[in-house]
This record gives C-alpha cells, structure tokens and sequence, in this order.
C-alpha cells in the first residue's frame, strides 16, 4: 500500500517510516511464517495496567456446553480503569450455577486477572450487516439494564 488517497494524516498514522503497513490486528506467527489473527488492538482490555485480549477469553467460554456465543469486553472501573465482563448467548435457558461454571472453567485456564468478573447473558447479540458483534451497542444494553445479569450463588 502506498497510502490512503488524499488523507496524509491517515497514511502517516498507518504507515511507519520503515513502510511497514500497521492496521491493529493482533496475531501470532508460527516456525513456518503462518500468521493467525487472534483480534484487535482496539479491543485489547486494560486492567491495572496489563494488557488482556478479548479472544483469549472468548475461546474459553466457547468451550462450556451451554455457551453457543461469547463476547468479552472492558467495562469501566474507577480503581482498575477497566474490568472484565462477558456476555454469552446461551444454547438454552439459563441452568443453576451458570455464572460459578463459567467462572471456574476460566480459573483454570487462564491468569487469574483475566477472569471475567462480571457476566451477562442475552437472547441475541446485536451485529454488523457482515456478521461482526457490535461491541459498543453491547455497552449500551449493559448500561441500560436490558441484559440479564448472572448472579453468583
């Protein structure tokens, strides 16, 4: 790429002085030069200072039977700057104990900083035209009450 037409702004925020194209992607490469994305820098979460990515988290929960989407997202917090917060889309209705199996599977994956520490759960998860969860609408439903809060026992 040579740069964004009629936007040096854009093209000097975008391209290094190497020209080295960087678009926020995250990812990893293999021995044999394979890259696999694993998200976005933009929905990197900060907690206290440690950086968390959202798709760690989410790839865990996927993991639970009852669990068919998972989102994870930073929420405000005056002490961390941010916490974690899941939402899930269930496969059925919401089973006992939902929020404490979660919250275990977790535990025993993953740093203990990363573990979600409030849950939610909805019917639907509000998305793109192209299929991508809309992260900031998800906010919204939070703020406003409309998801269901999962309770721990």
């Amino acid at each position: 790429m040579m740069e964004y037409y009629g936007k040096p702004d854009a093209t000097a925020a975008a391209i290094d002085s190497d020209g080295w194209l960087h678009m926020g992607d995250l990812g990893t490469m293999d021995g044999r030069g394979f890259v696999t994305v694993t998200g976005r820098l933009k929905d990197m979460i900060i907690r206290g200072g440690e950086n968390i990515a959202p798709a760690e988290i989410e790839s865990i929960l996927v993991r639970h039977p009852d669990v068919a989407e998972a989102v994870v997202l930073g929420l405000p917090d005056e002490k961390w700057g941010e916490v974690v917060a899941a939402v899930v889309r269930l496969r059925g209705d919401v089973p006992a104990g939902l929020a404490e199996s979660l919250d275990t599977l977790c535990r025993d994956s993953l740093s203990p900083y990363k573990v979600p520490s409030v849950w939610y759960s909805s019917e639907e998860l509000p998305m793109t035209p192209t299929g991508k969860v809309q992260k900031f609408r998800l906010r919204e439903l939070i703020d406003s009450g409309s998801l269901t809060l999962l309770d721990r026992a």
